[in-house]
């Protein structure tokens, strides 16, 4: 056994030995299911709501009807005004933040473990009974016209989103523009943002989490309290296709021709959260683009050959097959070799796979970097929300290291020759460059 494996394994085991985080979990009658996690270290309680209504459940030919429900959802209730919640967050000190992926509609915040029973009921309220006032939603189309006006004049922005346009056709969930478009989104009107509300929040599409200074039984008799005579029926499936992979190289160019910088986004359809290789393309992609100043991408084409003002990949495992996205920033002149890079970068990463220590080194970095993602009472709710969604299990965290420590040399390679093809990957070039 080579000395690299050997401390590979260690830093596994000494993970492995850990208690972990063991949190509580409950179902209510209505189907709701509640995370609770006791720590004592800050007199403060972390709450994550997250409904399973994100953007991916956009009736057709209307995407951004989730999202402009995620900006008028606070502004109102049948027993509160806009003022109301505001006077009741901003007196705690409380910021509450409202966020959609395609899969999940969420409400996180932190507040002081003393006001923990009244910010349940503002936040179930919220959940609950909104009120949707018509000033307000005038009011948040213009803030999101504005929000879209301003993704348009971005070229990371237009890239990124054209390039998951080409991966997911066909009006597929994950090729949307998450907040839609302006003509859209000026035509939406009340009712449909009330009937969306109406079919996909429902107390079984829910998931609380609470961490921090108040006891788990106490967490369960609070959530049952405010969401216990919710009973609205479970919203109807989703229908959601498995994507397929590109059937040859794709290129498209939206030419800005005023601006500074160019932005590229390369990527191909790659893996689903469930799948049993995953562990194998978390670990290969963060060789390729995450390590250190990202990876092996980082090193040739920002560090050694100095072209590129930022480059990395990320690996967004979904329901469905998510991306493997590469994306760079570059001079306009750079444009061309920079793509040319990459290339190669893929190409060595198929035909001669990564090393061992390179997997080892990206192994310890991530196995190291798990207690530093759960230092905080938000951070840790985040993380068990996430394996909830997934149904990842309560001790995920306890077995996340050797989950990463089983993956040997041989799967990491076979994930990137599975995943991995110049001749089949798809390109997009925003900003001062035409072809």
């Amino acid at each position: 056994m080579s000395s690299s494996r050997r401390a590979s394994d260690a830093v596994v085991q000494s993970a492995s030995t850990r208690s972990g985080l063991n949190p509580a979990r409950t179902r209510l009658d209505n189907g709701l299911v509640l995370l609770a996690k006791r720590t004592s270290t800050t007199p403060a309680v972390a709450i994550n709501l997250a409904i399973r209504a994100g953007s991916a459940s956009d009736p057709a030919g209307r995407p951004g009807l989730t999202w402009l429900l995620s900006r008028v959802i606070d502004r109102g209730t049948a027993t509160r005004s806009a003022a109301d919640i505001a006077e009741e967050l901003d007196s705690r000190g409380i910021t509450l933040t409202i966020a959609v992926t395609r899969h999940l509609f969420s409400l996180v915040c932190t507040c002081l473990a003393d006001d923990v029973e009244p910010v349940l009921a503002l936040l179930a309220d919220i959940v609950m009974a909104p009120s949707l006032p018509d000033a307000e939603i005038a009011t948040r189309k213009g803030e999101v016209i504005t929000a879209i006006r301003q993704d348009d004049d971005n070229p990371a922005v237009r890239a990124t989103e054209a390039l998951m346009a080409l991966l997911y056709p066909n009006d597929h969930p994950y090729g949307r523009r998450t907040k839609g478009s302006i003509g859209i989104v000026e035509s939406l009107a009340r009712e449909e943002l009330r009937r969306q509300h109406a079919e996909r929040f429902a107390p079984v599409e829910l998931s609380a989490v609470v961490v921090g200074d108040v006891d788990p039984e106490r967490a369960g008799d609070l959530v049952s309290r405010v969401f216990g005579g919710w009973h609205t029926p479970s919203a109807p499936p989703l229908p959601l296709a498995p994507a397929g992979r590109a059937s040859g190289r794709r290129r498209v160019v939206l030419p800005m021709m005023n601006k500074s910088q160019a932005d590229i986004a390369y990527g191909f359809v790659a893996a689903r959260r469930r799948d049993p290789d995953y562990y194998a393309c978390w670990l290969m992609n963060n060789v390729f683009g995450q390590y250190s100043l990202g990876g092996r991408l980082g090193d040739s084409i920002r560090e050694r050959q100095g072209m590129a003002y930022y480059v990395s990949s990320t690996l967004d495992a979904n329901v469905v097959e998510g991306p493997l996205a590469i994306r760079a920033g570059v001079s306009p002149a750079n444009v061309d070799r920079a793509v040319a890079s990459i290339d190669r970068e893929v190409a060595a990463i198929v035909a001669d796979g990564i090393t061992q220590k390179e997997l080892d080194d990206s192994r310890r970095f991530l196995v190291g970097s798990i207690p530093r993602a759960l230092e905080t009472n938000a951070a840790i709710a985040n993380f068990l929300q996430t394996a909830e969604f997934f149904g990842l299990g309560l001790d995920y965290d306890v077995r996340l290291p050797d989950l990463l420590g089983a993956v040997t040399l041989d799967e990491a390679n076979a994930a990137a020759r599975r995943i991995l093809d110049v001749d089949r990957a798809t390109v997009v070039i925003a900003g001062p460059y035409q072809d």
